[in-house]
């Protein structure tokens, strides 16, 4: 049933049902089958049997795939939110008001929900607050208590929180916002965008000043071309913030007769007003291709057709049948009926279709496909209309809107006699783990990552085992074609493909999605600074709505790591028997600051040998905190032996560098350590490494300012501690054991 080890696994530990007690899924069919009965439970009696069998064909084979909220919720009985996130309502400029919308953020986040919120409402830093004496602290400084918020939140449930922060660009505080995220330390359960307004644009344009403002006051002016050059200094050296252009997003805005936008849900492709919801499903086009890779393959355009009209049912059962963390996001869920429907697997397909992404055949078919699936979902949700009735705030006048108008006149005229049942239906989310969970077909909107990977799996005695991992595409085309080797022309990648190749793709597909697409453009890490800040304008121009790009960097590390080749570290005579210790020994001694403890930690490595053939023999840690002071001597004592005795040594690192602390790890030198133990066993590592560098003098990078970092440093998974986090759409992937966070 699964394509892939990986698929199984992420099934099991993220959507399977398993209850401490009675009957869970048994299987991903069991999985499908309690999903489709829970949604087809909303449809009237006389039809429920049948719309259950077309909810559950529509899933088998994951050839659509609702967001995981659902699949992990839905038919559950649980207390749990099927959405998978929210934008929260506006801040008040108040203290009682932020910390009651900090509550609802809490409350969203408890039962599942990512959050996304505008701070542009809170009074810039210094300002008066006026019956205390006081000045403003700014938003910042309350952005931290969120991020506080959702990291506890975070330890106390299984699922990572995600979160949101947007600033207006004409704030008085937007130059501390948009380097915020240069401190590693701050705001890291956030991700960050800026809401770029076209009167920002025009005056970038003739390089104008630029008023920050708040309450209709002038605080500062800045030159327009200067605040964008540190907006993309920021995002090109640490990836943040992301760019949201907010006028457009308004004006075609389905229902701005109605609403305003105020900011993203985390991952961009929801763009919402106030307590609006995010409520996602994606059609899996890798799986439509019935003769992948043949001359004449081509997608089931019928079938895309019939699944779009299937998923729009399911999605707006969907808003019938789940709880809320709050009544305000239920009354505006319910009022406009909004939904997301997206795709994924466009790569695969277009694979399957021998053509390559970013090229002008494959905009030609991503153009028609997602024409398809819009004419399709449009028509089926006016049919719902005539079945149970228009969104409650429908106006005829939507039919006037900019996303409506390419509708052909079939799908007007049924809309125009019978309304729609959603007031907006599309949107591309990332898919991160859902694609995973689909065999690992290409997520979202993006080109492959990577064709093939090796990931380790660590077995229940302690050891691990490799498992080769494939790309469902790559893994096609070997069943298809044998041992022929791939045309590297078609299998083009995320590696290979340039950023307009990207924003190629993103911006025909945008004229055909109601609200936005997640979608990360990939640079490379030598690309100039000016090409890089061409991306962006060149974006606008296009008519996308936001942006975000990766480029490798020393705060984020390189998005693919290739570990580095084995160290040969000199090693006396295989032997089991402790040696004896000389009498001096030369080491080095290393600082680590851990973020929970007052006091440093100081490990002090001593060698043997001479200069071109050391060794560690033995190991101590110090600290003023005494906290510490039984296990570490109690290890140190350990590990000294074990260095003793001789033999291969690295696997201490390799152990100490797997543990986790229960509590949280932290963010030390640009990457997630687990735990204090792990951040040893870095240190340990590294040691080794210069014992088998001639020049020995490389410097430990944990205590080097980040300034000093010259090199990107691999991100390592919280999860399984590999060196293989990818960051696609604002969110996080590990290659190794599948685990995705986004914010």
């Amino acid at each position: 049933m699964f394509d892939t080890a990986l698929a199984e696994e992420i099934w099991t530990q993220k959507y399977r049902f398993q209850p401490a007690d009675g009957d869970g899924d048994e299987s991903v069919q069991a999985t499908w089958v309690r999903v489709a009965h829970a949604i087809a439970a909303n449809d009237p009696p006389p039809e429920q049997a049948r719309r259950a069998q077309d909810y559950l064909d529509a899933l088998t084979d994951f050839r659509f795939i609702p967001a995981g909220r659902i699949l992990a919720g839905a038919g559950t009985g649980r207390n749990v939110t099927l959405f998978n996130c929210f934008v929260m309502g506006a801040i008040p400029d108040d203290l009682d008001g932020i910390f009651m919308h900090l509550r609802e953020a809490a409350l969203t986040m408890q039962q599942g929900g990512g959050v996304g919120m505008d701070f542009s409402s809170i009074r810039p830093s210094g300002a008066a607050v006026r019956g205390v004496g006081a000045q403003a602290s700014g938003p910042l400084s309350f952005m931290d208590s969120w991020n506080a918020m959702c990291g506890t939140i975070a330890a106390a449930g299984q699922r990572r929180g995600a979160m949101m922060g947007c600033l207006r660009i004409d704030h008085p505080d937007i130059e501390a916002f948009i380097d915020a995220k240069r401190d590693q330390m701050r705001l890291r359960n956030f991700n960050l965008s800026v809401l770029v307004d076209d009167a920002f644009m025009k005056a970038l344009a003739c390089d104008g000043d630029w008023p920050l403002v708040f309450g209709g006051v002038v605080h500062r002016t800045v030159g327009a071309r200067d605040l964008w050059r540190r907006l993309m200094q920021a995002t090109y050296d640490v990836a943040e913030p992301g760019v949201i252009f907010i006028d457009r997003v308004n004006q075609q805005n389905n229902l701005a007769y109605c609403e305003e936008i105020l900011a993203s849900n985390p991952c961009g492709e929801q763009m919402l007003p106030a307590y609006g919801a995010c409520l996602l499903g994606s059609i899996n086009l890798a799986r439509l291709v019935p003769q992948p890779f043949a001359g004449n393959a081509a997608l089931d355009e019928e079938e895309l057709a019939a699944l779009a009209a299937t998923a729009v049912r399911f999605l707006d059962n969907v808003i019938d049948i789940s709880r809320y963390p709050l009544p305000q996001q239920e009354a505006e869920a319910r009022s406009k009926r909004r939904i997301g429907l997206g795709v994924t697997g466009l790569a695969d397909a277009l694979l399957f279709c021998n053509a390559a992404y970013g090229s002008g055949r494959a905009i030609e078919l991503t153009r028609h496909w997602l024409g398809c699936i819009k004419q399709a979902a449009y028509r089926a949700s006016a049919l719902l209309a005539a079945e149970k009735g228009p969104f409650p705030l429908y106006d005829p006048a939507i039919l006037d809107r900019p996303n409506l108008r390419s509708l052909d006149d079939e799908t007007r005229v049924l809309i125009a006699e019978h309304g729609l049942r959603n007031g907006c239906l599309t949107s591309i989310a990332p898919t991160g783990t859902t694609s995973l969970l689909a065999g690992n077909v290409s997520s979202g909107i993006e080109p492959v990552f990577a064709y093939s990977y090796t990931r380790k799996v660590r077995q229940a005695d302690g050891s691990a085992r490799e498992e080769a991992v494939e790309d469902h595409g790559y893994r096609v085309w070997k069943q298809v074609n044998g041992d022929e080797p791939p045309p590297a022309d078609l299998f083009v990648s995320a590696q290979s493909l340039e950023p307009s190749d990207h924003l190629a793709m993103q911006a025909p597909a945008q004229a055909f999605i109601d609200s936005s697409i997640s979608k990360t453009v990939n640079c490379p890490e030598d690309i100039s600074f000016e090409a890089f800040m061409d991306v962006y304008a060149e974006a606008y121009h296009l008519g996308c709505k936001g942006l975000t790009t990766y480029r490798p960097n020393a705060t984020t590390g390189s998005v693919l790591s290739v570990p580095p080749p084995p160290v040969q570290v000199a090693a006396p005579a295989e032997t089991h028997e402790l040696q004896p210790r000389p009498e001096s020994l030369h080491g080095t001694t290393y600082k680590i600051k851990w973020p929970d403890s007052a006091h440093a930690v100081y490990v002090t490595i001593n060698d043997t040998g001479t200069d071109k053939a050391r060794r560690p023999v033995e190991m101590f840690i110090n600290s003023k905190n005494m906290e510490h002071y039984a296990w570490t001597l109690g290890l140190t004592r350990m590990i000294s032996a074990v260095l003793r005795r001789g033999g291969d040594i690295a696997f201490v690192a390799e152990e100490l560098k797997a543990v986790f602390d229960p509590r949280g790890g932290a963010w030390m030198g640009g990457r997630y350590v687990p735990s204090l133990l792990a951040a040893i066993g870095g240190i340990f590592e590294r040691h080794l490494e210069t014992l088998g560098d001639p020049e020995g003098s490389e410097p430990d990078p944990v205590a080097v300012a980040p300034a000093q970092q010259q090199a990107a440093i691999p991100r390592i998974c919280p999860q399984c501690s590999a060196a293989a986090i990818q960051r696609l759409e604002g969110c996080d992937k590990c290659l190794e054991c599948g685990y995705s966070k986004c914010g």
